[in-house]
């Protein structure tokens, strides 16, 4: 009685889930979610294939838009080399020119040297004959740097010009000196005023005797002893040991200009 009975449920059970996934596939509210299903599942694939593509041509762009960059600064770096060849070509030339203006002017610049040695020792000559032996002392050490090779040029040339600037001060200022003369075969100790390249005076150290430089006849010359006192004082003045004041003293005549 009992297997008669229970294989009837099972029979029924089974008749029942069939008929169920019968009309489970039957069912088109069911097909319409499987279809809205996949095409969301199609539509995320596409939108990832999409993402990718566009992440990619992000990427493109950021290299192109780096690349553009680059080649814009290149350009700018090549025009910046091509001009800085350009100017040191320019130098360049100017350099050439330059070496050869100077191998010119060393060949022109020794013997204008030598032409005013010559004539800065004429000058001296020709000068009244105050501090002969410093100023030719430095005429013989000007002769002798000239012809050394370790001086150059510039240094020769800038050193001459000195002695022309102190030649040139001397007629500009006064000044007081002591040193030794040679008056009627005897050499003794004077003092010596200076009054720019205008007058030379000398007066001996005991007062006896006061003199001043001819210029005309190129020899010293004695003063009266009327002059005594105020070339003294001259000297005191030149060496600041006294207020300046008024002088009269004998100043030979200016040569007329022909």
């Amino acid at each position: 009685m009992t297997f008669s009975h229970r294989k009837p449920l099972l029979i029924t059970i089974a008749a029942v889930v069939g008929l169920f996934s019968a009309t489970l596939h039957s069912d088109p509210l069911s097909q319409a979610i499987q279809v809205e299903t996949a095409t969301n599942k199609a539509a995320i694939k596409s939108q990832q294939k999409i993402d990718a593509l566009s992440e990619k041509t992000q990427k493109m762009l950021e290299q192109y838009r780096a690349a553009t960059h680059q080649t814009k600064s290149l350009r700018t770096y090549n025009k910046h080399l091509k001009d800085l060849l350009n100017s040191q070509q320019q130098e360049k030339e100017s350099l050439q020119r330059q070496l050869q203006e100077i191998e010119t002017t060393q060949h022109e610049i020794v013997p204008l040297l030598l032409r005013m040695l010559d004539s800065l020792d004429k000058f001296i000559q020709l000068d009244m004959p105050f501090l002969r032996e410093e100023r030719q002392q430095r005429l013989a050490e000007l002769k002798a740097m000239v012809v050394r090779a370790d001086v150059s040029n510039a240094e020769k040339y800038r050193r001459i010009m000195e002695a022309y600037q102190i030649e040139n001060e001397y007629g500009n200022t006064i000044e007081a000196y002591r040193a030794e003369l040679e008056l009627n075969g005897v050499t003794s100790s004077v003092d010596f005023l200076r009054l720019g390249r205008l007058a030379l005076y000398y007066q001996r150290l005991d007062g006896s005797e006061t003199g001043y430089w001819n210029k005309e006849q190129k020899k010293w010359q004695v003063l009266s002893s009327e002059y005594r006192n105020t070339i003294r004082n001259g000297l005191r003045i030149a060496r600041k040991e006294a207020a300046p004041d008024l002088l009269t003293l004998p100043i030979p005549a200016v040569e007329a200009s022909q």
